[in-house]
């Protein structure tokens, strides 16, 4: 590839327009043997990058690291977090390294940042360095939840290293080029309340605002106005999350976007069987990131950033606790008004009746003491709306224990008879809502262990239908199966 066909990426680089003390300038690190496994050419054109007509070697060594463009500027950002309840006051990036900022054609300002590239000074005695597995993964859902409509960071491209990383065993190195708003975080935001740096925290705050709420830059109070703004983020999000069954399982503050973007796949997972209690990272033995807690640890998580900005909220302690307080009891009666709304849409009911919580709430917990697959069940549901399956069956088939779904049918049936909207566009807009393919956890896991082996079929083939969770696929039966019968407890791995 000549230089001047690499050249630019057309990059800004407004977050190291700010102070030195929030980043550290950073190199990634060589790779010795590249090799390009993934790459989303329709992610690279809608951001307006110049990769057309590249090689994979060449892309290989721009999104490996070895080769960056002419104007790219390294850095890592600094950021503190809550990890599992225990504060940490300086964590950030150990192994990741911001290149810089594109505003795509539409106007976007998006962040390109290599994950698994290396050491930073934020590295801890860490390698900074992935394996293949979990930069695999967090390909897969991170794609998956974008084509799922869930607001997402984006994956670009994933490149073997060509050399080992050491965890408990000998993997294959790789590196994740991460597409996203932006990287701050709410732990970007503690890390300058520990040091007591108001300067910075009002930096951030104005930064933030143009970045993320530009319509908020105006307000009488800038941090109030942004904490506002991040908590009807939040709760969409997990509302969002809730909708499709997915665990995040490590909602550390650190992990928490300020843009309301679902970051950081470490070890999430998909419910397969409804359970609230579902978790499956190895790490949170308390079950504190558990399916059913992830509302209410957004809300804890968003305490935290208000305890963060209370210091530019309000000079005077007391005024500014109560300022913030205030806003805070706002989350969760909008995420509550989310989650009824994501129910609604889910059970094909468009108009409202005061009843329809405790008929959403008796259906999830007929589906838990059915053992029903989560996401079978409500897209069986449509076909009963429509017509299609009069009696229900293919939801009830999804029950290993059908006594209480059977009741619960009997309310539902009542319900949607006082329906006026007809049933085919209800059982329509149920198919937009629920959909029939997800991130299955036995189907993910297949793909990785083959593509450890050099077989990308799977995860290739993976990658395709996941690109249409809504629409039925001939041929893929199989990507909407339940797991095998008889399988072990799924646990998840943060890769570091």
């Amino acid at each position: 590839m000549a230089a001047d066909h690499l050249g630019r990426f057309g990059f800004d680089h407004s977050y190291q327009r700010l102070p030195s003390r929030f980043y550290a300038a950073a190199r990634p690190a060589t790779a010795p043997a590249p090799r390009l496994v993934a790459f989303n050419t329709p992610l690279a054109e809608e951001m307006g990058l110049p990769t057309e007509g590249l090689s994979a070697e060449e892309l290989a060594a721009i999104f490996s690291g070895n080769r960056l463009p002419g104007d790219a500027q390294p850095v890592a950002l600094a950021y503190a977090g809550h990890q599992f309840g225990g504060f940490n006051p300086q964590l950030g990036d150990g192994r990741a390294i911001l290149l810089g900022e594109v505003v795509t054609p539409e106007g976007r300002r998006l962040d390109i940042q290599l994950k698994g590239a290396g050491q930073t000074p934020f590295s801890r005695r860490g390698d900074g360095k992935a394996a293949l597995g979990p930069v695999l993964r967090e390909f897969l859902v991170s794609e998956a939840m974008q084509a799922l409509g869930i607001p997402t960071t984006r994956a670009l491209a994933a490149v073997l290293t060509g050399e080992p990383v050491y965890r408990e065993t000998v993997l294959q190195g790789a590196v994740l080029t991460r597409v996203a708003a932006s990287h701050i975080r709410i732990g970007t935001f503690q890390y300058f309340a520990a040091r007591q740096d108001e300067e910075a925290l009002r930096l951030l705050t104005a930064h933030a605002l143009a970045r993320h709420y530009p319509d908020r830059q105006e307000a009488e109070n800038p941090a109030l106005a942004l904490l506002e703004g991040v908590i009807e983020r939040q709760a969409l999000l997990v509302s969002e999350w809730m909708r499709v069954g997915f665990v995040h399982g490590v909602m550390n503050t650190d992990n928490m976007s300020i843009s309301g973007e679902t970051i950081d796949y470490g070890p999430c997972a998909f419910i397969d069987a409804y359970d609230p209690a579902a978790r499956f990272s190895s790490i949170d033995t308390g079950s504190r990131y558990a399916f059913a807690n992830q509302g209410a640890v957004a809300e804890w998580n968003l305490a935290r950033l208000a305890e963060s900005l209370l210091p530019i909220i309000d000079p005077d302690e007391d005024r500014a606790v109560e300022r913030a307080t205030t806003a805070l009891k706002r989350f969760s009666p909008r995420f509550a008004a989310n989650m009824l709304a994501v129910m609604r849409a889910k059970l094909g009911l468009a108009t409202e009746e005061e009843g329809d919580a405790a008929l959403a709430r008796d259906l999830l917990k007929a589906l838990h003491q059915g053992h029903a697959d989560f996401t079978l069940t409500f897209r069986a549901l449509s076909d009963g709306v429509r017509g299609d399956d009069p009696g229900f069956d293919g939801a009830a088939g999804c029950c290993i224990d059908l006594s209480a779904f059977r009741e619960w049918l009997t309310a539902y049936r009542a319900r949607l008879a006082r329906e006026t909207v007809p049933a085919f566009v209800r059982a329509d807009g149920m198919d937009r809502a629920n959909p029939l393919y997800i991130p299955r956890n036995h189907l993910v896991e297949a793909a990785l262990a083959d593509a450890a082996e050099g077989d990308f079929g799977r995860f290739n083939r993976l990658r395709v239908v996941l690109g249409q969770p809504y629409t039925l696929q001939p041929g893929t039966e199989d990507h909407a199966a339940l797991p095998p019968q008889g399988e072990a407890p799924y646990r998840t791995f943060c890769g570091t």
